[in-house]
């Protein structure tokens, strides 16, 4: 038998640079922590993340001010204390809002002795973009989980 040894195909994102969202969009967002607001995940100079200001369902909508080509989408949660499975669903629209296109729609659990962290690097063709929405349900059995987001970032 004849062999030889290959290199693996790398399959890693694009090298991009993250868009300044404070420049080219609006954030709407459900609640927020005063001490997690939305700018500490959506901003690279601050950290902590966001976190809601009590449980159940949130969303956080970027408004662009122009429409904007998306190839990009990085978000990661951190979860180390409470075990939980969270859902989240990542939407688009080309028209303003009035119409919206799943991007994702994913469930994780959360378990503070192993798995305390999700990040979810999406590579994506998306042009025109004018809301980009995250909803997330921190758990979906019900309870007192508070979502969090330890950052968004968009290229």
């Amino acid at each position: 038998m004849q062999k030889r040894i290959i290199t693996p195909v790398q399959q890693t994102a694009p090298n991009q640079e993250w868009l300044t969202i404070e420049e080219i969009a609006e954030v709407e967002v459900t609640s927020e922590d005063a001490a997690h607001p939305i700018e500490s995940a959506l901003l690279p100079d601050h950290t902590g993340g966001w976190r809601a200001d009590g449980p159940g369902e949130q969303l956080i909508r970027l408004l662009f001010t122009q429409p904007q080509s998306l190839q990009r989408i990085r978000l990661k949660f951190d979860e180390p204390l409470l075990g939980r499975t969270q859902e989240i669903v990542l939407r688009w629209s080309a028209d303003g809002g009035e119409s919206f296109h799943e991007i994702v729609r994913q469930q994780w659990n959360f378990n503070p002795e192993g798995s305390t962290g999700e990040t979810e690097d999406l590579v994506v063709d998306l042009p025109a973009v004018t809301v980009l929405e995250l909803s997330i349900i921190p758990e979906i059995s019900g309870g007192d989980a508070i979502a969090s987001l330890a950052h968004f970032r968009i290229a």
